[in-house]
């Protein structure tokens, strides 16, 4: 039986939007608030940094071997001095959160408003509420010098080849892309290795990521990969009413 179900006011509003041409002012009023939305999470973030953005599903429990793992690696990580990033909910999310709060390091979401799974986990420091899933996408890759891909679906999947993108096309720097779980991960490394065999992608593609099951690789593989960048911790400006 279909059960029907509300739509939140702002998700309605982005519905519309992609159905197809709206009148002139309609749309502009729609980027005002695309870019009000941007400021609001460039204001939130700004400081948060240097980020390691970890990326997974919401759906396991603090039980699940993925959590687990997820929780450990990203403690490791908050010992080398990054901010573990994430979407803010719960799942992989979460443990990547509480993984940084275990060991004292920083904790920062981008959450984003859905009628279901949208609330922000209890292990951030610091989170900001988005509508619009491009505009989450592009806030957790612009304060990120990592990501990690742990198992996830479609939203994950997205994240990853997103991010992949953007380096394979020079947008966004070569930073490291890490892919976790081997075994999960098979049929979707088969088909990358399917791309490259039909020259889709070329074979120095493959380079842009580092498949593991190891925590002690991923970190190692970090502290080589991040050095060559060159951060620097920005500072706020009490003239512009900014905080830490």
């Amino acid at each position: 039986m279909f059960m029907a179900t509300s739509t939140p006011p702002g998700l309605a509003k982005e519905i519309q939007f992609l159905e197809g041409p709206r009148s002139r002012w309609q749309d502009f009023k729609f980027v005002i608030k695309v870019a009000l939305e941007f400021v609001r999470g460039f204001r939130a973030l700004h400081f948060s940094g240097p980020c390691v953005t970890v990326f997974g599903s919401a759906r396991y429990g603090e039980d699940h071997e993925f959590y687990i793992l997820t929780r450990r690696l990203s403690a490791e990580i908050a010992r080398l001095g990054y901010t573990i990033m994430t979407g803010g909910g719960p799942g992989i999310m979460e443990a990547a959160n509480r993984g940084a709060r275990d060991v004292g390091g920083r904790s920062v979401g981008c959450n984003i408003v859905l009628p279901f799974e949208q609330n922000p986990n209890p292990y951030l420091d610091k989170w900001v509420d988005i509508r619009y899933f491009f505009v989450r996408k592009t806030l957790l890759v612009k304060y990120s010098y990592v990501f990690v891909i742990m198992p996830g679906g479609f939203g994950t999947l997205d994240e990853l080849f997103e991010a992949m993108t953007l380096i394979q096309t020079r947008k966004i720097q070569d930073f490291p892309v890490i892919i976790f779980c081997k075994d999960y991960h098979r049929d979707l490394l088969e088909h990358i290795d399917r791309m490259k065999e039909r020259c889709t992608i070329s074979e120095s593609d493959l380079s842009l990521f580092l498949v593991t099951d190891s925590v002690e690789e991923a970190v190692q593989h970090i502290q080589a990969s991040i050095q060559r960048f060159g951060l620097k911790p920005m500072k706020p400006r009490r003239w512009l009413l900014e905080k830490v």
